[in-house]
C-alpha cells in the first residue's frame, strides 16, 4: 500500500492512472450504461444475410401481387451489391415460391428503370427506401469522459500538493498583525550527540487546532534516494463534541519497508494520559506517552530509528477538563538509518 502511494506521487503515473480511470468509468458506466449505442431503420443492404433474403421473398411476393416491375426493381435494388448474390440464394432454394414466379420477377429487375415515387398502391411494398440512423451520442460521451477524467486529476493532484507541502516542513506564517510580535519559527535539532551520527533525515509536523484533517506524512529516502519507508503523525483520538475537533491525542507512526509491521506510539494530553479509561482505550493503538514540551520517545523497526521530539505545544482553554486538548502542537521526527 505504501508503494502505490509513493508511485502515485510520480506525476507521469497519477496523469496514466487518472486518464485510465476516466476512461474506464466513460465506457463502461456511461457508454454502455447511460447512453448505449442504438441502431435503427437500417437499410436492406446493410442486414444480414439471411434478413436480406427475407426481404428478397417479400418483394417478389410482393411483385406477385402487383405485377408492379418498377417497384420489384427499386426493392431488389435496395440490397446493394448483395442483390445479385441474394438472389442466387433465392433461386438455389426458392421454398413455396414458383420457379416460373422466380423468372418473371428475375427478368423484370434486370430491366433498367427509375425508382418509383415514395406514393404506394395500398397493399404494396414500400419502394422508399429505410434510412439509416443511429441514436450515438459520441461527441457527448467524449466531453463526459474528459470531464470525468479532469475532475478526478485536478483532485488527487490537489490532495498530494497540499501533502507535499505539508511534508515539506510548516505551514504558511499567516499573515503579520500591524502591532504584535512576529511568531518565532521551530528550531531544529541540534543532532548528533558527541558520540552519535547525524540524523539521515528530519521532519516538522504542525497542528493548528480547527485542522480537522491533520495528517503528516513523510516519505524517508537513502542519500541515493532509495525509498526506505514513511513516518509521519496523525489524529487519533478527540473529546467533547462539536467543531473543531478537540484533539486529545496523536499517533505517531514509523513505516520501514524492511519491517512487517508499522510500530505506532500515542501521544497524549495529560488529562488522557492520566485518565484510566481513556489511556487503557488508546494503548490499543500503541504505546503511551504524555506530551509535554521538550520531551521526546523513540520508535524502532527492523532498518530504521526514529526520535519524536515535542517542539512546542499547547493546551486550548474552555468547557473541557484542563489540559485535556491541544490547540497547537510542533512535532520534530528525526530518522536515522541502522548500520
Amino acid at each position: 500500500m505504501n508503494q502505490i502511494r509513493e508511485y502515485l506521487k510520480r506525476p507521469l503515473i497519477l496523469g496514466i492512472v487518472c486518464f485510465l480511470a476516466g476512461l474506464i468509468i466513460g465506457w463502461f458506466a456511461i457508454g454502455w450504461g447511460v447512453w448505449k449505442v442504438e441502431w435503427y431503420d437500417a437499410a436492406p443492404a446493410n442486414l444480414q444475410a439471411d434478413f436480406q433474403e427475407m426481404w428478397l421473398r417479400m418483394a417478389i411476393y410482393s411483385y406477385s401481387a402487383t405485377g408492379d416491375g418498377a417497384n420489384a426493381k427499386a426493392e431488389f435494388d435496395y440490397l446493394g451489391d448483395a442483390a445479385a448474390d441474394t438472389l442466387a440464394r433465392v433461386k438455389a432454394s426458392p421454398g413455396n415460391i414458383d420457379p416460373n414466379l422466380l423468372t418473371q420477377f428475375e427478368a423484370a429487375v434486370s430491366v433498367p428503370g427509375q425508382l418509383p415515387s415514395a406514393t404506394i398502391t395500398p397493399g404494396t411494398t414500400p419502394t422508399t427506401a429505410p434510412t439509416e440512423g443511429k441514436r450515438s451520442n459520441v461527441v457527448t460521451l467524449v466531453f463526459v469522459i474528459c470531464g470525468i477524467t479532469l475532475v478526478l486529476g485536478l483532485g488527487i493532484l490537489a490532495y498530494f500538493y497540499f501533502q507535499r507541502r505539508k511534508a515539506a516542513g510548516g505551514v504558511e506564517p499567516a499573515a503579520q498583525i500591524p502591532g504584535t510580535e512576529e511568531e518565532t519559527p521551530p528550531e531544529w535539532t541540534n543532532y548528533p550527540a558527541p558520540s552519535e551520527q547525524a540524523p539521515m533525515a528530519q521532519f516538522m509536523a504542525s497542528y493548528k487546532a480547527g485542522d480537522d484533517l491533520f495528517d503528516d506524512s513523510f516519505s524517508i529516502d537513502s542519500p541515493s534516494g532509495e525509498f526506505l519507508g514513511e513516518c509521519g503523525v496523525g489524529i487519533s483520538e478527540t473529546i467533547g463534541i462539536g467543531v473543531p475537533k478537540k484533539v486529545t491525542a496523536f499517533e505517531v507512526w514509523l513505516f520501514d519497508k524492511n519491517d512487517i509491521q508499522t510500530v505506532t506510539k500515542v501521544l497524549m494530553s495529560a488529562h488522557a494520559f492520566s485518565d484510566p479509561t481513556i489511556r487503557q482505550k488508546l494503548e490499543a493503538k500503541g504505546e503511551p506517552f504524555q506530551a509535554v514540551s521538550g520531551g521526546q520517545t523513540v520508535l524502532e523497526t527492523a532498518t530504521l530509528r526514529l526520535v519524536a521530539r515535542v517542539v512546542d505545544m499547547a493546551y486550548g482553554q474552555g468547557a473541557l477538563p484542563e489540559s485535556s486538548y491541544f490547540d497547537s502542537l510542533v512535532l520534530e521526527l528525526a530518522i536515522w538509518q541502522k548500520s
